[in-house]
């Protein structure tokens, strides 16, 4: 997972909204206490002596002059903050974003005209981790995924406040497609369409969250618009009943392949799953997953070409330890589903051809084995929800 997962940089995106503070002056005073003319005047979005400074819409203003030179500095270490002048010299902010529970001071420098010069000074305290909270989100903007890709938040704060988060988090494609959101707990929140995603289509997300109450004490502090973009359609039907994966690609068969799913004692999941991580090579430990049995349980180091379909465990990856009568024949696996593959991951084989076709976001359906469907959340596999299911768990 990506963004605030690994967290990204969220800044405010439209115009600041700015209350005046003065060096010790009052906020609505000329910080130059009048002898620059009426008109002339800095602004800092953030208050002299705030504690609860938003982390993204901070910024500075000037009227009736032009800002010359900005210093944001955290107070501690003397850090500079790089920033981003207007070109017509009216407004600064910040090119980064601030942490959180950190005290900055800014000064801000500006003239007029008639070349007087004005300055204002203040110091803040940025709203703390304890007191704010951070949705990390999937996929990242700039990105190019396959059709079933969910837009799906993880809060790390519990949100009561549903109906408001909600409503300030805007999904929208420009397929025209009606997008819904749906809370699974109290701590995540997937967007999805009716069915899956327009192939080239453009899906926008406006994040608005700076200032919005998620709860009892907290408060929201990100604010940013992400563009993804939706590849071509592929989808892959595994059938567990001949152990084959048909590979579709905008509804025409690219390659039908030899598998091996899981065996009767661990069966693999039912139902459509969405790819969610790509690695070349991985270790897979039995131990991790439940399998603590020496007689059950499996410890590789190098699994090649390995594709994760749920967080619990479930992949679809190259094979090279696996005799190669099993494929197309049995199911051998804990679960996982299993392509002809090499030590290493090199060669032409059929777990590496599947890997360099696929995209995060790509479908993989499983049918026909006798393991029960997989759980919409267990992963980014919503789509196994009824559209009615769906909408239900929307707050807005």
């Amino acid at each position: 997972m990506r963004g605030a997962l690994a967290t990204s940089a969220l800044f405010a995106a439209g115009a600041l909204a700015l209350s005046a503070c003065g060096g010790g002056g009052s906020a609505d005073s000329d910080s130059d206490d009048g002898k620059n003319g009426a008109g002339f005047r800095i602004k800092v979005s953030a208050k002299d002596g705030a504690t609860n400074a938003s982390i993204s819409g901070t910024g500075v203003q000037v009227s009736g002059g032009t800002l010359t030179e900005v210093k944001l500095t955290a107070a501690e270490s003397g850090k500079e903050v790089a920033g981003v002048m207007a070109s017509d010299g009216s407004s600064w902010k910040p090119s980064v974003q601030l942490e959180r529970g950190t005290k900055y001071r800014i000064v801000a420098k500006a003239k007029d005209a008639a070349g007087r010069t004005t300055t204002e000074n203040a110091t803040f305290t940025t709203v703390s981790p304890k007191n704010s909270f951070i949705g990390s989100y999937t996929p990242d903007g700039g990105e190019t995924v396959g059709v079933g890709m969910p837009v799906s938040f993880k809060f790390d704060k519990v949100i009561t406040n549903k109906r408001d988060v909600q409503s300030h988090i805007k999904v929208t494609s420009s397929s025209g497609q009606k997008v819904v959101g749906h809370w699974f707990g109290a701590q995540r929140l997937d967007f999805r369409p009716q069915e899956y995603w327009k192939a080239g289509s453009k899906v926008t997300m406006k994040i608005d969250l700076d200032g919005v109450k998620g709860g009892e004490g907290v408060t929201g502090v990100q604010s940013k618009t992400v563009t993804f973009t939706v590849g071509r359609s592929q989808v892959s039907t595994v059938d567990m009943n001949t152990q084959t994966m048909t590979v579709k690609r905008d509804g025409k068969t690219l390659k039908s392949l030899p598998i091996s799913g899981g065996s009767a004692q661990n069966p693999t999941y039912n139902g459509q799953m969405v790819i969610s991580e790509k690695l070349e090579q991985t270790r897979m430990d039995g131990s991790t997953v439940g399998f603590e049995n020496p007689n059950d349980s499996y410890n590789i180091p190098d699994v090649p070409h390995a594709m994760r379909l749920s967080t619990s465990g479930t992949f679809l990856h190259g094979n090279y330890w696996g005799d190669a009568s099993i494929f197309g024949r049995t199911g051998t696996s804990h679960g996982c589903i299993g392509l002809r593959d090499v030590k290493g991951g090199g060669g032409d084989t059929p777990g590496k051809w599947f890997f360099e076709q696929s995209l995060i976001g790509d479908v993989v359906l499983v049918k026909n084995s006798q393991e029960q469907t997989v759980k919409p959340d267990n992963g980014l596999n919503g789509w196994n929800l009824s559209w009615n299911e769906w909408q239900a768990g929307s707050a807005v």
